[in-house]
């Protein structure tokens, strides 16, 4: 076999195992970014280097040529910040075997591994370990060993070797960590090199081995997304590049910023919000070629719905909970226990319609429907009637009464019927109170009332009003009593310090369980 027809056998191999698990490393990309590109990237970078040796004019024993042709076609062909890395620990295995007379053995071997991880984490201006930098670390170091053993030896060692970094990555990066995953660009170069190894040998491609013992949990779809939207890379070439000088002007644009190669042709890489700056700054000092932009933000969402989608869903609620609810706050508070929403409460009542479409959308066998508003219950009523499965309506009467049975009363595991029974109970010797704020003057079950004056609201009815908060907030307490528990929502967060006055509640009344919501 000529050096050229190795060379070719390694490219072809390592293009075949990346091609073979380009899905299963997409899914394990976490870090930098979860985009989901890691195995796409790493395996174009691959072919690309494949292609580049079959197709030049280069002697069958020419190393030199050989060697210059795989780094320009890694540089040429490199995809995403992966791909990028890769093309680097091309350039330095290349040129290292290139520059070395006779048979490759395992000396010659190590000497290639060590430029190859030099010359990556050249590339990098911030080293992070944890991944590829890593992993070409490692099995270098394991060749360099005992590199006067066989080379079948010492290429066995090093496959190893790279099989167990890859699945100690994951203890490595708090990324990784919280994930529960390998890196992604750890595992593909491990297994580019399985199968360049077994493209020498000529063996078919085998299994992966470290990717078998690295699952992918619900963990790793949650991971955050770029700060930076669009993926941009090009070539720049030119005698007047100056490297340095372009990293100082990219940098502010974004981060994970790479720019390799040697004069007069590199490769850029750079994560920002504003692509056709970074090609503006590439063309004020050469010509560019081979421009690509990814929008990392949709690689991600495609990623998290291909995830999604291999999971197993687990088993829907029993019973499902439509809330009337008026405020953010109060929003959030029943969206947290799981609860369907519509928007309202005084002088805000949802038609019979928006209650139907409600119960229609949220989960589970049945449902309970919570009015929260003596207006609502009678359309609440209609809707429950008009629904094609089981609905109950529990006639809570406010915001707080709704919140307090929905906390203390409800289950989505449990059955309908006992729901209802156990929301029911806690209605009884339960008092629910609002203190809201008036937006104009009225009149309200009697009580006059100023614009910006506190209104205490006791199942719905004003009991109180005034320009004191607390003050109101305390009258309100007095018709409240003597309930066994007691739930009030404040809707003004700034009016008095709540809690300071809960606990003069709770001094002067200790019998009574008070909450503050």
């Amino acid at each position: 076999m000529t050096a050229l027809e190795r060379a070719v056998a390694l490219a072809r191999g390592g293009h075949s195992a990346l091609e073979a698990n380009r899905r299963r490393i997409n899914d394990l990309n976490v870090y930098p970014v979860p985009d989901g590109d890691t195995g796409s990237n790493l395996t174009d970078t691959a072919a690309n280097l494949a292609e580049g040796l079959e197709s030049g004019d280069i002697g069958a024993d020419d190393r030199s040529a050989i060697a210059n042709s795989a780094t320009r076609a890694a540089l040429m062909g490199a995809r995403g910040n992966s791909g990028v890395i890769l093309s680097q620990m091309v350039r330095g295995f290349a040129q290292e075997l290139g520059a070395q007379p006779g048979d490759v053995d395992g000396r010659a071997l190590a000497r290639a591994l060590r430029a190859a991880s030099d010359a990556a984490y050249g590339a990098v201006r911030q080293p992070v370990e944890g991944t590829m930098l890593t992993a070409i670390r490692v099995m270098a170091e394991t060749a360099e060993v005992a590199p006067q053993r066989p080379l079948e030896v010492v290429l066995d060692d090093v496959l190893a070797a790279g099989d167990e970094i890859v699945l100690r990555t994951r203890e490595m990066l708090p990324a990784l960590t919280e994930a529960g995953v390998v890196d992604a660009g750890a595992a593909g170069l491990v297994e580019f090199a399985r199968g360049a190894v077994a493209g020498l040998r000529g063996e078919r491609t085998p299994t992966i081995a470290a990717l078998e013992d690295a699952p992918i949990g619900i963990d790793a779809i949650h991971a955050r997304p770029s700060t930076y939207r669009y993926c941009t890379t090009f070539v720049l070439e030119g005698e007047l590049v100056d490297r340095e000088r372009l990293e100082a002007m990219l940098d502010p644009l974004g981060d994970s910023l790479l720019v390799v190669g040697e004069s007069p042709m590199f490769k850029v890489h750079v994560h920002t919000d504003d692509p056709g700056a970074a090609l503006t700054l590439g063309v004020a000092m050469g010509t560019i070629d081979r421009v690509e932009i990814a929008n990392m933000h949709d690689q991600t969402a495609q990623r998290t719905l291909r995830l999604l989608a291999q999971i197993e869903p687990a088993p829907g609620p029993v019973s499902g909970l439509v809330a009337v609810v008026s405020g953010a706050g109060n929003e959030a508070s029943f969206r947290a226990l799981g609860a369907t929403t519509v928007a309202g409460g005084q002088s805000m009542n949802p038609s019979t319609q928006e209650l139907a479409d409600a119960i229609a959308a949220a989960p589970g066998e049945g449902v309970i429907m919570l009015p929260n508003n003596g207006n609502v219950i009678l359309a609440a009523e209609h809707a429950a009637a008009l629904a094609a499965r089981p609905v109950t309506v529990v006639a809570t009467r406010s915001i707080a009464a709704g919140l307090h049975v929905s906390q203390r009363g409800f289950d989505a595991s449990q059955p309908l019927e006992r729901n209802a029974v156990s929301m029911a109970a806690e209605l009884d010797g339960h008092a629910a109170g609002e203190l809201t704020r008036a937006v104009r003057d009225a009149t309200v079950d009697g009580i006059a009332v100023r614009e910006g004056w506190y209104i205490g609201l006791l199942d719905g009815h004003a009991v109180a009003a005034g320009e004191d908060a607390a003050g109101v907030a305390s009258k309100l307490v007095e018709r409240m009593l003597p309930a066994a528990s007691l739930t009030a929502i404040r809707g003004d967060q700034d009016a008095f310090d709540v809690e300071a006055w809960a606990a003069t509640l709770r001094g002067g009344h200790p019998q009574l369980e008070v909450r503050v919501a």
